[in-house]
């Protein structure tokens, strides 16, 4: 009987402990996503309430596309019918002019896969 709480204890504790490391890991790649993000803000804003030279940023993670009110989006990108996943996220910011063409944005490619998720971990949380 002993042993098995024992067990199903150490059970727990291990559940919790990765519960733990899999947010630590997911706070690691939000705050490197948010350095990747640094490039980003030359033209894109945080504030809700503002556009830049791009968009805000501000809750683009499962927004269409070129849908975001107070500012003027290429033809290209309001017809793509897009809405910003894990997927379309990623195709954008490793070729936006290839994925829509026609768009407006230019900005430097991010090919490396593992910047892509740090980025989109980042994104996520706006």
């Amino acid at each position: 009987m002993k042993t098995k709480m024992i067990s199903a204890l150490a059970v727990s504790l291990s559940v919790s402990l990765s519960s733990v490391a899999i947010a630590d890991d997911e706070a690691m790649m939000q705050a490197a996503g948010k350095e990747i993000f640094n490039k980003c803000t030359a033209c894109h804003s945080l504030d809700s309430s503002k556009n830049a030279f791009g968009p805000s940023l501000i809750g683009v993670f499962g927004r269409k596309a070129g849908a975001l009110p107070r500012f003027a989006y290429s033809d290209a990108l309001k017809n793509s019918e897009l809405t910003w996943d894990e997927e379309n996220l990623r195709k954008w910011v490793a070729g936006n002019d290839d994925f829509v063409p026609g768009t407006r944005m230019r900005h430097v490619e991010i090919t490396d896969k593992a910047e892509q998720d740090y980025l989109i971990a980042y994104l996520k949380t706006l």
